[in-house]
């Protein structure tokens, strides 16, 4: 069976040491982190597979599924329960193709309900929006209002997940427009303490309301 997509949805940040990485990992899972997002854009791909395989055992141990970013190769390398796909990257065709049924697929999908659409039929299993605040990782990414949350919900029969500046501040308004769950780099992998960042990200999600 696919793992839910909602709570807190960790992304990883760009960390060259694999052992500091595995540790703000193992952190963010103790803080409650319910889906990770393996993505190092600084990566090269030996070091991308080592560190994939070193979380997806972090992951696996806390029974929480480890998604590889972008890479279709290597999630299928790996065997990696699942794969997050951006426009740029291999289709969902492809990689549904690849990866075979059971595999958890997500899009990103912007500021479209359009493509969040096509994205469906083209086999995701959840979709994301964003940014849905300005974003020190991709500081130049289009805007989504959280009015597209409540369409989303409204019109998709999937998980919608939130990314894109998001806070501990902020989220809470994003979950009550609709957000199954919110990706978070900044503010839970430098946070001070990163477990404690993780449970009051997901204590955010106890008093959400049903739409």
């Amino acid at each position: 069976m696919k793992a839910a997509v909602r709570g807190l949805y960790a992304v990883t940040p760009d960390i060259i040491d694999t052992a500091e990485l595995k540790a703000k990992v193992e952190a963010a899972l103790a803080g409650g982190a319910s889906v990770v997002q393996y993505r190092n854009k600084a990566a090269g791909a030996d070091l991308r597979a080592a560190q994939a395989r070193a979380l997806q055992a972090l992951c696996r141990a806390k029974g929480v599924p480890l998604l590889i970013n972008d890479h279709l190769q290597l999630a299928a390398e790996i065997d990696a329960p699942g794969l997050h796909l951006g426009n740029d990257d291999a289709s969902l065709a492809e990689a549904r193709a690849l990866l075979g049924p059971e595999k958890l697929l997500g899009a990103s999908c912007y500021n479209r309900i359009d493509s969040a659409i096509a994205a469906i039929q083209a086999g995701a299993d959840y979709v994301a929006f964003g940014s849905f605040f300005p974003s020190t990782v991709k500081p130049g990414a289009v805007h989504a209002p959280a009015s597209l949350l409540r369409e989303a919900k409204h019109r998709l029969e999937v998980p919608v997940v939130a990314i894109g500046g998001i806070t501990l501040d902020n989220a809470a308004q994003l979950i009550n427009a609709g957000a199954d769950a919110v990706a978070v780099i900044s503010a839970l992998f430098s946070a001070p303490d990163i477990r404690v960042a993780a449970e009051r990200f997901t204590r955010l999600f106890s008093s959400a309301p049903d739409l």
